[in-house]
């Protein structure tokens, strides 16, 4: 069964097509890019555009921060705080980093 919207998309296109929309496109008549993981490389391409980063990334982010707080906190039980959460954060990165091969 045809979702209803499809003769409504097709018109569209179509009266695009004879406006000359799709005219002149950048990279018309050329090959499309090489992909490495052709059936992700949509979702690749989204997550790369909207700055999207692998986990292990965002974690050794985190990390810097704690390690700047650490550095200006003079407070000891703040500090060992701060190095319980860096403690389990080292192991997050560990497994992200081992992951992500």
């Amino acid at each position: 069964m045809d979702h209803p919207l499809f003769d409504l998309i097709d018109q569209k296109i179509q009266q695009a097509q004879k406006d000359g929309a799709f005219d002149n496109l950048e990279g018309a008549g050329k090959p499309l890019p090489q992909e490495d993981d052709p059936q992700d490389a949509l979702l690749n391409r989204l997550v790369r555009e909207s700055g999207g980063v692998p986990e292990y990334v965002s974690i050794s982010r985190e990390l810097s921060r704690l390690r700047e707080e650490l550095r200006e906190t003079g407070d000891r039980t703040q500090r060992q705080d701060i190095l319980k959460e860096m403690s389990m954060m080292e192991t997050r990165l560990e497994i992200a980093r081992t992951s992500f091969r």
